[in-house]
């Protein structure tokens, strides 16, 4: 249990830098299950984030990704990040 709230911290750590190359490996993170469970909605959402702020590569890994996911999932995944923008 411990190992997770640890990762957790330093995923909200990783997204407070609000750093495009570090929204990104948030993305990748999630993309790989790193630390945890994979989750191609996050990993969609951080990757979406990144590429708003112009990372290029994020583009090209949320375009790859997306092919595997549903509409709904891609709906909620850009909702979460159009929601984290706004904030942010």
């Amino acid at each position: 249990m411990a190992r997770f709230d640890a990762a957790g911290a330093a995923f909200a750590d990783m997204a407070s830098t609000n750093k495009p190359e570090a929204l990104f490996e948030l993305g990748l993170v999630y993309a790989t299950g790193r630390d945890g469970e994979q989750d191609m909605v996050a990993a969609h959402k951080w990757f979406n984030i990144a590429a708003f702020q112009g990372f290029e590569l994020a583009k090209a890994r949320r375009e790859e990704i997306a092919v595997d996911m549903t509409k709904d999932q891609i709906a909620k995944a850009q909702r979460a990040a159009r929601e984290w923008i706004t904030k942010h």
